[in-house]
């Protein structure tokens, strides 16, 4: 049977990450094009839409579990909770694969704003028949022909990567893991889903206390020519990875966060 809830939920879910994924092309665009501030600009607000559409997540969530605990098939939830976190590594690869296009698509905005100025503009022509024909031209799959003579990028380590795995794996999982921790915890389900912090919290701290300017040093470096375009072009793609890889954790952290936030729900 067709579950048009659940597939809502999950169209949501991918739109977020590959909005989150793609985001990373802005960068590379900024570094292409030597306009920092405006790919920062062009990344914000792809971040703006991600955390947009995040809100409205939630209930969507908060509904299904609610309706699956008076309908009885509560057992079902976990299966449930392990699709959405699914899409999200989903719908992160598909956004690595397009983050050419999207460098590409990137670039020619900031050509094109750099002559208008005009935000409102910019989203118009995007949806005009020659932003359509731009997407055409830009479309191109990732080239393997960078990672011959394979080397880790200077100013990335494991250790940011696995940060970033980290903090990418307890971001996808905050949400989804308070909500579920409502069904473990039913008489304290509200207090369970305000609890989403206890996870995202630290992801946060995490990203934007260490990652963040570690990316953002880099970009400063490939901008003045300390650090070669292909070497940033391999570390956006290990970042990308890393963030793979942690909607991938998400799935197995689910349980042990969700079960964590329940325990603290009841004894807060």
């Amino acid at each position: 049977m067709f579950d048009l809830p659940l597939v809502t939920i999950l169209l949501l879910t991918g739109f977020i990450n590959l909005i989150g994924a793609l985001a990373y092309a802005a960068r590379i665009a900024g570094v292409r094009t030597r306009r920092i501030a405006m790919s920062f600009a062009l990344f914000n607000i792809l971040v703006l839409f991600s955390r947009t559409s995040n809100s409205f997540l939630g209930p969507f969530l908060a509904k299904r579990i609610e309706t699956r605990i008076h309908d009885g098939s509560g057992a079902s939830l976990f299966v449930d909770m392990q699709f959405v976190l699914a899409a999200a590594s989903v719908a992160t690869l598909v956004g690595i694969l397009l983050v050419p296009t999207g460098q590409r698509m990137f670039a020619a905005a900031i050509g094109w704003y750099q002559d208008n100025r005009s935000t409102t503009k910019l989203a118009l022509k995007a949806a005009s028949p020659s932003g359509l024909r731009t997407l055409r031209r830009s479309l191109r799959l990732p080239s393997l022909g960078h990672l011959r003579g394979w080397h880790m990028p200077q100013g990335i380590g494991w250790g940011v990567l696995i940060a970033n795995c980290l903090a990418q794996s307890l971001l996808a999982v905050g949400v989804v893991a308070s909500l579920y921790a409502g069904y473990l915890a039913p008489e304290y389900r509200v207090t369970a889903s305000q609890l989403s912090a206890l996870i995202n919290g630290f992801a946060t701290i995490l990203l934007f206390a260490f990652i963040d300017p570690q990316l953002s040093v880099m970009t400063d470096d490939a901008v003045e020519g300390q650090v070669g375009e292909a070497d940033f072009r391999r570390a956006i793609a290990l970042i990308s990875l890393s963030r793979l890889a942690g909607t991938i954790l998400a799935q197995a952290l689910l349980l042990p966060a969700a079960s964590l936030i329940a325990l603290v729900a009841v004894h807060v």
